[in-house]
């Protein structure tokens, strides 16, 4: 992959939002923007946000600029704060939610690869220094940019749904780092970005006042039906579809782990003044985790 990256931090020197659309920077100046900058002058004028430092970086052929920031955020209150509900990420779908809501996949990678591997040979026979060599290397760098602009896309909107919507929120710690040693999902593991999900929920629970509860790596919310409870042995990936011997539920595969999940939230509602919002005590993020013991139960099968 190639990723032109370049950037340069400042920390002193005259840093500000001249207005709406103008911003000042140590040796450059007045620089005008793409984009408004009026969210952030309002809390600058306010006296709610101060800039600590600015960073300008170049990728994909395009300038950038973003604002280190010292902020006074309002704790926030999602609409539905009694509300439950269970993250399943996965490959097929981005997410599938315990209310049985299914968050597509947008797979920018895969549907890009023709054109990343078209743009890869055409630099690979250019004269490394070339002019020619340079255009092709400018031309492969915002290929694979567009594919990251539109994942992070995805997962923003997702995410900041989750957030802003239910009053907790619960999703699995994924071992990702081993799962993408199986070469054959390395692909389509790292395009979907799973743990990306659960770190942008980690501080956007924070800002809306939800609760995040992860579930235990080993939690066995695929196997274990959500109906009865019955665990199964083994479920291959293979079978999409659960079916449970013991009750006859017969439930899609990613449903079912996100209603499990759903249900670990009863183990740490009404623990405390904690569940309230988002931060604890010590005024750190609440992402709990939950009944860890079940992690030893995996292969137990429980009677419908």
């Amino acid at each position: 992959m190639v990723r032109e990256l370049e950037s340069v931090r400042f920390t002193t020197g005259a840093i500000r939002v001249d207005d709406q659309s103008h911003v000042v920077l140590p040796r450059i100046g007045r620089v005008k923007t793409h984009e408004p900058t009026t969210a952030l002058l309002r809390r600058i004028q306010a006296g709610t946000a101060r800039i600590l430092s600015a960073t300008v970086s170049r990728e994909g052929g395009r300038w950038f600029i973003s604002f280190t920031c010292e902020v006074e955020r309002q704790p926030g209150c999602p609409r539905f704060p009694w509300r439950v509900v269970g993250v399943d990420a996965g490959v097929r779908h981005l997410a599938v939610l315990s209310t049985g809501e299914v968050w597509p996949n947008p797979r920018p990678l895969e549907k890009a690869l023709q054109k990343v591997a078209r743009s890869s040979r055409a630099l690979a026979r250019r004269q490394k220094g070339s002019r020619g060599w340079q255009k092709a290397r400018r031309r492969l760098a915002r290929l694979h940019a567009r594919v990251r602009n539109i994942r992070q896309d995805a997962l923003h909107k997702l995410t900041h749904h989750l957030a802003t919507t239910y009053g907790v929120v619960v999703v699995e710690q994924l071992h990702v780092a081993g799962m993408v040693q199986n070469r054959r999902l390395a692909r389509a593991l790292a395009d979907a970005a799973m743990a990306e999900i659960r770190r942008q929920l980690q501080y956007k629970c924070a800002w809306h006042g939800a609760v995040l509860v992860e579930a235990p790596r080993f939690y066995p919310s695929s196997k274990r039906c959500s109906r009865c409870g019955a665990i199964k042995p083994s479920l291959p990936l293979s079978q999409r579809v659960f079916r449970c011997e013991e009750c006859g539920l017969v439930l899609d595969r990613d449903e079912n782990a996100a209603r499990n999940l759903a249900a670990l939230a009863a183990a740490v509602a009404g623990s405390g003044p904690e569940t309230e919002n988002a931060r604890g005590r010590d005024g750190r993020p609440a992402a709990r985790q939950a009944i860890p013991e079940e992690a030893g139960n995996r292969h137990r099968r429980i009677a419908g």
